[in-house]
């Protein structure tokens, strides 16, 4: 299954490595040179069509859980000052994308889009610190039951030239569900209430909609009573 934004590049990488290889057949006398035309020209397509595959992916709602948005490794883990949305210490998560990677963004908890923006920006190396505040990059903050407001930011990289996001202000969405899509490597910023409990580690590798990044904190009465 492919996403729906890699539908015209599909075809139309389609089209081309076809008549790479018909021409090629037809019209190169040279063995070698026309079986690495179709060789190259077929790689060509895998590359596409790996890049834009969508895996289904069920996902186990709860409210008790912010799950990771993106397939990936986790690059930053750490208590930074959120100026866009919040303007106060947040907890941020960040997961980085290789071009390798599956690049559909899922919503990370259900709820209700309170914040949604677009950003224009530059296209620093997706690892760069300044990346998230200075890149295109699109923000989104979603109203949850559990853990009050959590954003969770889009940013694209040196090779990702076009950020897809469909979240709207005021729609409901659930957890795991599509929000967009990023294309050519780039990362994805997760920033969380400053209590919650942090459940993955520095360079952990992680799938959308499937790993939890985060969950609610046991407070010390609860686990007093769990103890009964």
């Amino acid at each position: 299954m492919f996403h729906r934004e890699g539908q015209k590049i599909i075809l139309t990488t389609f089209f081309i490595v076809s008549a790479i290889i018909l021409i090629s057949q037809f019209y190169v006398d040279i063995p070698w040179l026309r079986w690495g035309l179709q060789i190259v020209a077929l790689i060509l397509l895998i590359l596409i069509l790996q890049f834009f595959r969508n895996p289904t992916r069920k996902t186990i709602k709860n409210f008790d859980e912010i799950l990771a948005p993106v397939d990936g490794k986790v690059v930053v883990i750490e208590e930074v000052e959120e100026t866009e949305f919040f303007k106060d210490k947040r907890r941020q998560v960040s997961i980085f994308m290789s071009p390798v990677n599956v690049h559909v963004t899922r919503y990370p908890a259900s709820g209700t889009v309170k914040y949604s923006k677009y950003h224009p920006g530059k296209y620093l190396v997706a690892w760069h610190p300044k990346s998230s505040t200075e890149n295109e990059r699109t923000t989104v903050v979603i109203k949850t039951p559990k853990f009050g407001d959590i954003l969770y930011r889009q940013i694209a990289g040196a090779m990702a030239r076009r950020i897809v996001n469909y979240a709207e202000e005021g729609e409901s969405v659930q957890q795991g569900e599509d929000a967009g899509f990023i294309k050519f490597g780039s990362r994805v910023d997760v920033f969380l209430p400053l209590d919650c409990a942090i459940t993955v580690k520095l360079n952990q590798k992680v799938t959308g909609a499937k790993t939890c990044i985060a969950a609610v904190a046991i407070k010390k009465d609860e686990e007093r009573e769990t103890t009964y």
